[in-house]
């Protein structure tokens, strides 16, 4: 069976072959978080699907080299500060900081690099001036813009013409612009803003040239993906390739463009507008980090995914049901190309999901192999990444009742049996039940677990 990797590329609104610029280093920048507040289960979709994008390529290519940005300068920042009434740099530190644990907490893994917007101001200014220097730039009263007229292909990537780009978006209204169109590349900052010595004065880049500098410093002029949410197609990645492709002198920015689906709640969009935000950091004490990460897999990347608490209920009774043939393995056993199949188709996860199911059928039939190819296939995935023992603490140590109080209540259980009190023996079993753990009477022993 072939690996071919084949994927969604937006810039052709078609599936295609992936074919890398260069088999020796996949190159890949994905748009990281805008550290105003912590991140939100909506945020947390882009970071598993391209983490799973990230395995995938590494397991066929020698060497991977991962992008995925900190925007640590931003209106949206320089607002919460003040609402916040701490300072800039303490609230990007704190949510930069959780951002990192809620990855962790995910089990992704760590981009090749994780550049921040305001290390990097210096290669953006050099960036703006080269626009300006070759004609697609223009500097009015202390702003520069981007002059959409002088790019040719400008919305390629969302598909639509300039007319109709405009007419449905939030477009900046300025007096300082020559076209309604135009994006702005640097602004003055106000005295309480972050700011930086320009050659158009002290202030601060538009948002959409951090992703050009820092691409180009990472990965060159052109790379293989570029991946983020869908919402980013327009304006933020459409601006990024204009002002790429002019500043580089390039035909291509990059070659393949992936967006993510939104998570939803009773079918409408997560987003802090809507007041419907669920911030990861609140699932770390109740909930296994796996299984969030199965919830966010449950759906193919490019269908919306509706969030709710029979999705969370599913994926916990699925991990839970895994663990039942789980195998400690130091050596990872070969996954086939037949299993990976659908990863590599798109990346369908709920197609390897299904492998998955599969697998643990033949493990709970089978021998230690079978347990340790269904293990490893759940690993390369990012689940069952811990073994049985700490998974069976992590559930005690969230549940509503201790090993004492469960031992406590099966004795009465017990007793009440003796007695041929069934009603209370029942109303016990019950008790216990809805607190998650199931009894099972065997051979005159009653034994216990979480469900």
């Amino acid at each position: 069976m072939s690996n071919d990797i084949f994927l969604t590329n937006n810039l052709r609104n078609k599936k295609e072959k992936f074919v890398p610029i260069n088999e020796q280093n996949i190159r890949m920048y994905v748009c990281g978080p805008t550290v105003y507040d912590d991140p939100h289960i909506g945020n947390a979709r882009p970071i598993v699907v391209f983490d799973i994008l990230y395995k995938i390529f590494k397991k066929k290519y020698s060497k991977v080299t991962y992008v995925r940005n900190i925007t640590d300068v931003d209106d949206k920042i320089i607002k919460s500060s003040k609402e916040n009434n701490i300072s800039i740099s303490e609230l990007t530190n704190k949510v930069t900081e959780s951002f990192g644990e809620d990855c962790n907490y995910l089990n992704c893994e760590t981009p090749t690099h994780q550049p921040k917007a305001t290390e990097n101001i210096d290669l953006m200014i050099e960036m703006v001036s080269e626009l300006i220097k070759k004609g697609f730039a223009y500097e009015n009263n202390s702003h520069v813009y981007f002059e959409v007229k002088k790019f040719n292909d400008y919305g390629q990537l969302s598909n639509k013409k300039l007319e109709h780009l405009i007419a449905g978006s939030r477009i900046e209204i300025s007096e300082n612009k020559k076209n309604s169109e135009d994006f702005v590349l640097w602004k003055p900052s106000a005295s309480d803003e972050p700011s930086w010595d320009s050659p158009w004065g002290k202030g601060r880049p538009g948002w959409h040239l951090e992703c050009s500098a820092m691409s180009k410093k990472f990965l060159g002029d052109e790379f293989d993906v570029h991946g983020g949410g869908i919402d980013l197609i327009f304006p933020h990645h459409e601006n990024e390739i204009a002002q790429s492709r002019c500043a580089n002198d390039t035909k291509v920015f990059a070659n393949f463009w992936l967006h993510n689906a939104f998570i939803t709640m009773s079918n409408e969009k997560m987003a802090k507008s809507q007041g419907n935000i669920l911030k990861i950091k609140d699932f770390r004490n109740k909930i296994s980090g796996q299984v969030l990460r199965l919830a966010l897999m449950s759906a193919h990347y490019k269908q919306p995914l509706d969030w709710n608490d029979k999705l969370l209920e599913d994926c916990q009774n699925t991990i839970d049901k895994w663990y039942n043939v789980y195998i400690d393995s130091k050596n990872n056993a070969d996954i086939s190309d037949e299993i990976l199949q659908p990863l590599h188709d798109d990346l369908n996860t709920p197609g390897y999901i299904a492998n998955l199911h599969k697998l643990y059928e033949k493990a709970l039939k089978g021998n230690d192999n079978d347990k340790a190819a269904f293990v490893s296939a759940c690993q390369f995935v990012g689940l069952l990444n811990q073994n049985k023992d700490e998974w069976l603490s992590f559930k005690m140590s969230k549940a509503s009742i201790s090993e004492k109080e469960i031992l406590q209540k099966i004795d009465e259980r017990n007793k009440a049996r003796e007695n041929k009190n069934y009603e209370e023996a029942d109303k016990i079993r019950n008790e216990l039940l809805d607190k998650g753990v199931l009894i099972e009477d065997k051979d005159g022993k009653t034994t216990w677990k979480f469900k």
